[in-house]
Parts: C-alpha cells; structure tokens; sequence
C-alpha cells in the first residue's frame, strides 16, 4: 500500500514538474504590489518577480498580486488610483506596497482605508509632500539623501579624491532636497578638506536633448580632469549624465561613489558595454560582471555603487516587511525594515532614520529614510553604514 502511494505522488510530481508547475498551497492571504513598467521602472518590478518566485501568484493560490501602473502616469492619474484601490476588493488581501509612489498614490491610500482599514498600506520613493504621504500610509521610505550628503564626500576621500566636482543644473537646485543635499556636501567637504566644485552641465529636458546632455559630459570630463587633478571624484544628480560619466571616467581617470538613484544597471551596463540580458534579476551575478571588466580595464577602486539597486530592494524589501508584520513576526521599526530588505540583499547592509521636518523639528515614526553600504568595485565594501552623521550636517538647508 505505501509502495501504491509513493507511486501516485512521485507520478503526481513529475506531472507537475513537466507542466512547469511550482506548486504553492492557497495562500491565507495576499499582498497587493504595485509598480511601474520595465520601461519606467525596472528595477521595482525586478523585485516584485522575485517576490511572485517566493511566494506565488495571487492568481495560482500564491501570495502576491502584482500590478503595473502606466507609462504616463501623470496623464492616467485616475487609472493610477482605481489600480491600487482595486486590489482592497481581494476579500484576502492583507497589505499595499506601491514603488515607486507616484503622484495619487496617497488619494487611492486614502480610499483603501475608507474601504478596508484593516489593510496595510506601505509606499516607496513617495513623490508627494512627506506630510501629506504620510498621513494615511503605514508606512514611508525613501532613500536617505540628507545622510548621503555627508558620506558620499567621505567615501570620495576613503577611496583617495582630494577634490569633489558637483555636476547639475538649475533646474535640479530649485529643488529643495537636491539643494540641500548639495550644500550638505560643500560643507562635509570643507571639513574633510576637500575641494568642493560646483559644474553646470545641460539638462536633459531642455532643447539639447538627453543627447546634447551626454556629449557635452563625454567633452567635458577630460577636461575637468585637467583642471581640478586626477584625484577628482564625480557626482551628478540627473540619470542620462550617468552612463557617460563613468565612461570618461574609466578612460581617463578620477572617482565615481556613486549615482544619485544607486544601482549597478545605472550607467554600468551602457559605459562598459555589456549585455547583461543572461543575468537579468541577479544583482550578484550583475555585479561581478561589472567588476571583472572594471578591473580588466585598470579601474580597480575608482568606482562604485550599491551593491543592490534600491528600487529592487524597496519592492522585496516592503512586501516581506509586510508579511512579517500581518503573522506577528515583526513591528514597522528601523531595525525590522532593515532586517527584511537584508534578506533579499545579501552580503550588504543598510542603516536608517526617520524624517524629521525641518519647519517642526518633529519626527516622523512611519516615515523611515534608508541607505545602503557602498560597494567599490575592486575594493570592496566601504562600512558607511558604520558611520555616524554629525548632528550640525543634518540642519542645514
């Protein structure tokens, strides 16, 4: 008889198998989460896969039910919201997260909560007021631009830059948080001693063009290199400068810590020109890739990011914070946030305050600003999330 039932659940297995089943059973309950296309935000949907290949698809007795908002989101509002708000008539569902938080993400948290208080409602990289946002959501992060201010001089001056070259325009300083950001710098430098510059590059938006933009970098960077010495690092707030910085940089010399968004699929891949099609999703495999041809090209301890894209690990990160707190595993708290992004960044590490407003002073417990260490390609990993941040660096404006 035992011998009849290993026989029926081997053949049962193997049936499944071959129809390229994973078998999940019915999920007690489900995470709703919500993110932009490849197109617009690949590395957050990156991470929602990963999270389905974990724990099933809502829709095939798993946990999560993924959503994608569109392209022009700014256009399809409205569209925005009913897709977030549609996921609370899933009679099990337990928890929202939304990466990135567009704009209506806070009106369709608002309606989620009018219809089902009991649910989660968790928002990433919130592009509305940090008041307003975190009025009804659980749950606020974002990456920790005010504490990077301060180490990405530092981590310049670890991997041996004597000057610092602050590239931007004016667009990007009208906003408040990149200025702040960038007069957080200019300080931090002045007390490290090292030589804070300010270049105006082109912006993207403007009748140049993201090409005009990239060439006008690709011109420059030798020649900035020329001016401030070769031990010069490099940042630059606006993406499309990005894959043509690094590339100046490996040809002629001078540092990189990091891009404003970090990750290794911004710059990387279009600078070194490698396919990385094979290992899409696996941020390892991403990064030792990345390395070997910076190493190969005599770059080694010159440039440097996280180790895992933020966007990859706020998607993951978020839904399995969620899940630990819906089965009484955790509580929304620093160390439990960073703990549950820890799982899906392994060998990295990452710190973590909450927002203060700066009008108020106050703090906001729901609201939680994150960073992660940055890795040196050819080096390692610099331990800035061992750092503390003088307090006087956190006031200025």
């Amino acid at each position: 008889m035992d011998k009849v039932k290993f026989i029926v659940a081997a053949t049962l297995f193997i049936f499944l198998i071959a129809s390229g089943g994973i078998v999940y059973a019915d999920a007690p309950y489900h995470i709703g989460i919500v993110t932009g296309t490849v197109s617009q935000g690949e590395d957050e949907l990156r991470g929602a896969e990963k999270l389905i290949e974990d724990y099933g698809d809502a829709s095939s007795g798993g946990m999560i039910a993924h959503v994608t908002y569109p392209d022009n989101f700014m256009q399809e509002m409205e569209t925005v919201i009913s897709q977030i708000v549609g996921l609370a008539d899933d009679p099990l569902m337990k928890a929202i997260v939304v990466n990135q938080s567009i704009p209506g993400t806070t009106e369709a948290f608002r309606r989620v909560k009018e219809k089902r208080p009991d649910i989660l409602c968790f928002a990433a990289e919130a592009q509305e007021d940090p008041g307003v946002i975190s009025s009804v959501a659980d749950l606020v992060t974002s990456v920790n631009d005010v504490y990077r201010g301060y180490l990405i001089p530092v981590a310049a001056k670890m991997m041996g830059a004597t000057d610092f070259v602050h590239i931007s325009f004016p667009r990007h300083m009208s906003y408040e948080l990149l200025s702040r950001r960038r007069n957080i710098m200019e300080a931090v430098c002045k007390d490290i001693g090292v030589n804070f510059h300010f270049e105006t590059a082109p912006d993207p938006v403007s009748d140049v063009g993201v090409a005009g933009a990239q060439q006008f970098i690709l011109e420059k960077v030798p020649a900035w290199l020329d001016k401030y010495g070769p031990k010069t690092a490099f940042f630059n707030t606006n993406v499309a400068h990005v894959e043509p910085l690094i590339r100046q940089i490996v040809a002629y010399g001078g540092y990189y810590v990091e891009s404003s968004v970090p990750s290794p699929l911004r710059g990387y891949p279009g600078a070194l020109g490698l396919d990385l099609t094979a290992e899409k999703g696996n941020f390892p495999a991403i990064m030792k890739k990345i390395e070997e041809v910076i190493i190969q090209k005599g770059a080694s301890g010159r440039l440097g990011t996280w180790a895992y894209s933020c966007g990859y690990a706020e998607s993951a990160g978020l839904v399995e914070l969620a899940r630990r707190v819906i089965d009484g595993e955790a509580k929304i708290s620093i160390e439990d946030l960073v703990n549950a992004y820890e799982k899906y960044t392994p060998g990295s590490e990452w710190n973590g305050s909450y927002y203060v407003d700066l009008s108020t002073g106050i703090e906001k417990t729901n609201y939680i600003l994150v960073y992660q260490d940055t890795y040196v390609f050819g080096r390692g990993y610099l331990g800035l999330t061992k750092l503390e941040v003088p307090e006087k660096y956190l006031t200025i404006r």
